[in-house]
């Protein structure tokens, strides 16, 4: 097989021009991560780094590489991702968390949909790969995770949620094939840490919803949960792994309603 001169000068203009994307990746204490993935992006043009405000060396880390350092005190996952979207400067996002991966067949996918000369969509799902402790978590409620990540920025925004902030449109949503690997879990503390803070946000995105606390609340939500994924959504295949991300799951219910109890005791205001 024989290749002519102008295939030759196409491979290497898509090997030397940037992909016209803007990624955003949003921090706070990442540097176990950040660089990890950044190592991954050098295709594109545009690498936005939105920081907490870090108390490790993320910014540091971040400063080392041809990314762009952007600190904003946070104020909840929706703003701070609708204010970071606001400072891409190309039509094309992609917006990805510290400690998640592309692989190569979804980094070739996204590059075809960024370079197609008609756009038939305003954002596209990508669904994930789980893993916990070191494994593959194949179902315990997981088995359909997606999330819109690859937007055009005109036609998306973020809802105000603080927990399982989604994207919002008028216009069509695809989905690509291939998918993106999501390590959530790095030691049992920080993942404790994490569903705790996670449960502060969900209370006060459920506090209106919930005027009294019960012990419905306390004890069959959170059981509720549990059998959900660990049985009929079949955590169980995932083995032990799977009984425990299940168990924590649960605890995050449990999470919830002690916060939201709380709240209501010290007086907060919605």
């Amino acid at each position: 097989m024989s290749f002519s001169a102008s295939y030759f000068r196409t491979v290497i203009v898509q090997c030397l021009v940037k992909l016209p994307l803007s990624i955003i990746i949003p921090t706070y204490n990442e540097a176990e991560n950040i660089a990890a993935l950044l190592q991954q992006l050098t295709w594109a043009d545009e690498i936005i780094v939105v920081d907490s405000f870090s108390t490790d060396d993320t910014p540091v880390i971040v400063q080392n590489t041809t990314a762009t350092l952007l600190q904003r005190v946070y104020q909840g996952p929706a703003d701070q991702k609708n204010w970071a979207i606001r400072q891409a400067k190309h039509q094309w996002v992609l917006i990805l968390d510290a400690d998640e991966r592309l692989t190569p067949l979804l980094t070739q996918e996204i590059k075809e949909i960024v370079n197609r000369p008609t756009i038939k969509y305003a954002g596209y799902y990508l669904y994930r790969q789980n893993y916990f402790m070191g494994k593959k978590i194949n179902y315990s409620g997981l088995q359909r995770d997606r999330v819109i990540r690859l937007i055009q920025r005109d036609l998306c925004a973020y809802n105000n949620k603080q927990v399982h902030e989604e994207i919002e449109t008028e216009g069509k949503i695809g989905y690509l094939n291939h998918k993106l690997e999501h390590f959530t879990y790095k030691n049992l503390a920080h993942f404790l840490a994490k569903n705790e803070r996670y449960g502060l946000w969900s209370a006060q995105d459920h506090f209106l919803k919930v005027p009294q606390v019960t012990f419905y609340h306390l004890w069959f939500k959170p059981l509720g949960r549990f059998l959900n994924q660990y049985l009929f959504k079949k955590g169980f295949l995932d083995g032990q792994a799977g009984f425990i991300f299940c168990v924590i799951m649960a605890w995050g219910v449990f999470l919830r309603y002690v916060k939201i109890k709380e709240m209501r005791q010290e007086g907060y205001q919605k």
